[in-house]
């Protein structure tokens, strides 16, 4: 491959990474000038890609879209992690996404190299999944949701909650996160100043606003824990616990765990919990802060679980202490 065609594909990888290149870094980045990049970015465009183009000092490009598709430049990584993705696409809850996926799947394996073919079937085979809990999303919401994210653009929609009443939001997109069979996007809520996780299947008339903010903090952990806590699955036994701690302060405890909290007084704040069975359910309680008093709002049963369970770890605890703190002979 000459240095020219090399140059020229490593411009496409970047412009394929990024949404908007000033011009200055691109040339930079490809170690020419930017005339030359002028002059690839006119050979791609031969080729079917469309490129936006801003002229002047503070000039950049962009690649969008265009009226057919032209080639894509992976990695091998990319395209095994593409051809693995397309298998799971098929019970993620995309709308007609089992036959899409399946049909893309074919076309794309067709020009994989063997090697990648192998990698790719031998992660299928070791990938489980199971139909969504969630209703169906449309792939164009989840496209345009995910594009939001990586842009940092502010969108509206109206989102229809839990018990039916539907609102209109205006958030900032930080990530798309799939969680419990169902997709969950996590933003920034203006209206709330606060970070909110919204069923993807429950927005609706989603708006761009052209807008971009500027990135907010928060790791693909703490994302995670967001679409885990925001998960309306069915529990066997609920309680509430109500904490002496001002409910801003257990909001920046507890993070996304306390998104179901509501503050009782200037001074306590009531926490719903629940679990399959009350031994899960009381692990819960461990998140409350040392020092912090608390009484659980509760049916009878859990309430004498709880007394009962209290009981024997104090116990236990009291029969540990009185050894540790016997003479050795």
């Amino acid at each position: 491959m000459g240095e020219s065609t090399a140059r020229t594909l490593s411009l496409l990888t970047l412009l394929q990474a990024h949404r908007w290149w000033p011009g200055e870094e691109l040339a930079d980045r490809l170690g020419v000038t930017t005339r030359s990049v002028r002059r690839r970015v006119d050979a791609l465009r031969e080729l079917g890609y469309e490129i936006e183009s801003t002229p002047g000092l503070g000039g950049g490009y962009r690649l969008a879209a265009g009226t057919r598709m032209p080639p894509l430049l992976l990695t091998d990584d990319e395209a095994v992690t593409v051809a693995v993705g397309l298998r799971v696409a098929a019970a993620t809850g995309i709308v007609d996404g089992e036959s899409t996926a399946l049909s893309a799947l074919a076309k794309f394996e067709q020009v994989l190299p063997p090697a990648l073919r192998e990698r790719v079937n031998a992660l299928g085979r070791s990938i489980g999944s199971r139909p969504p809990r969630g209703g169906p999303v449309p792939s164009e919401l989840l496209g345009a949701l995910a594009l939001a994210c990586r842009d940092h653009e502010r969108v509206r929609f109206a989102y229809t909650a839990a018990n039916g009443v539907e609102t209109r939001r205006l958030v900032e997109p930080h990530s798309l996160v799939s969680g419990d069979r169902k997709w969950f996007l996590i933003a920034w809520d203006l209206d709330r100043a606060a970070w909110r996780t919204f069923r993807a299947d429950r927005i609706a008339d989603l708006l761009g606003t052209g807008v971009r903010a500027e990135p907010r903090e928060l790791s693909p952990e703490e994302a995670a824990e967001f679409a885990l806590a925001a998960s309306d699955r069915k529990v066997a036994e609920n309680a509430t616990a109500i904490m002496a701690m001002p409910f801003e302060d257990m909001r920046a405890h507890f993070g996304p765990w306390a998104q179901n909290a509501s503050p009782v007084d200037g001074a306590r704040t009531a926490w719903p919990f629940g679990g399959d069975d009350h031994p899960t359910m009381t692990t819960a309680l461990a998140w409350i802060p040392a020092g912090v008093s608390y009484e659980v709002q509760a049916d009878r049963a859990y309430l004498e679980f709880l007394h009962d369970h209290a009981s024997r770890m104090l116990a236990a605890a009291e029969a540990s202490l009185a050894h540790l703190n016997t003479p050795a002979t």
